[in-house]
């Protein structure tokens, strides 16, 4: 793919400052965005009584007015607040343009297997099984619907061959990002009582764009007629939401005491 070269050399860059007596010293998590998945004319995947797009959109509210109320110091921003469609690019775009802190993208997944269940939270990487393949290519799907392609410069979220761009560049904040995402599973997994499918890499384009710590939360399987039903059920959706800000919690603790 062209513009390879700049890339690298760019990432080179990140990697770079991120080992910077500022990154290292004077570090606060003091913003973060809130991008809940698909939305518009992309639902995302479905079950039987919902949509993605839907529960995406209202746990990360809920998440953000729960780091509202308890972190007031720290600023909220949502990629979408209502069932608009921005688009992958323009979601890492608006992240990096408010030089956010984090980013935390909210989906829910899908399988042909019903009985598979639980959560998982991604981190930009190299898939290792096919599993984590389909699950990017699922995510990443959306940009054959978007109307200015031209920006992915020919990616094509079916080509495995496309995805090599990402095994050529690293990601300057992986570290963080990994802390974070297993932070999250820590949290649904012995707080909130779901079953935690672990911390994953796969190559979403959303992930990779962003110029931050980011995470992928998976909330649950739609295909799974249980875990569904409490997907829609506005208490497990606080469950969940208040799971995520623990992690968060912790996360900025953890990095400001570093300071």
């Amino acid at each position: 793919m062209k513009n390879i070269v700049l890339l690298l050399s760019f990432s080179l860059l990140l990697v770079a400052a991120s080992y910077s007596p500022i990154g290292l010293h004077d570090y606060r998590v003091r913003k973060v965005v809130i991008d809940a998945g698909h939305g518009g004319k992309d639902p995302g995947t479905h079950g039987k009584i919902s949509k993605e797009k839907d529960i995406a959109l209202k746990i990360a509210l809920e998440l953000g007015q729960t780091i509202k109320k308890y972190l007031p110091d720290v600023e909220v921003l949502y990629s979408r607040e209502d069932d608009s469609f921005p688009s992958l690019h323009d979601r890492a775009l608006f992240a990096n343009r408010n030089n956010a802190d984090l980013f935390i993208s909210i989906h829910c997944n899908w399988v042909a297997n019903p009985s598979v269940e639980g959560t998982e939270t991604y981190v930009m990487g190299l898939h290792k099984s096919d599993a984590n393949f389909d699950v990017a290519k699922r995510e990443n799907a959306v940009i054959l619907q978007e109307e200015n392609s031209e920006v992915y410069e020919g990616f094509d979220p079916n080509s495995p061959e496309s995805y090599i761009l990402f095994s050529l560049t690293q990601s300057a904040y992986q570290q963080n990002s990994l802390s974070l995402a297993s932070k999250i599973e820590h949290q649904f997994k012995t707080r909130v009582g779901k079953h935690s499918r672990g911390v994953k890499m796969a190559g979403f384009w959303v992930l990779w764009e962003t110029s931050m710590p980011s995470v992928l939360v998976e909330t649950g399987y739609l295909s799974n007629e249980k875990e569904e039903k409490e997907l829609n059920d506005p208490l497990q959706q606080s469950y969940i939401a208040s799971g995520i800000f623990r992690a968060f919690r912790d996360y900025k603790n953890e990095i400001e005491s570093m300071n």
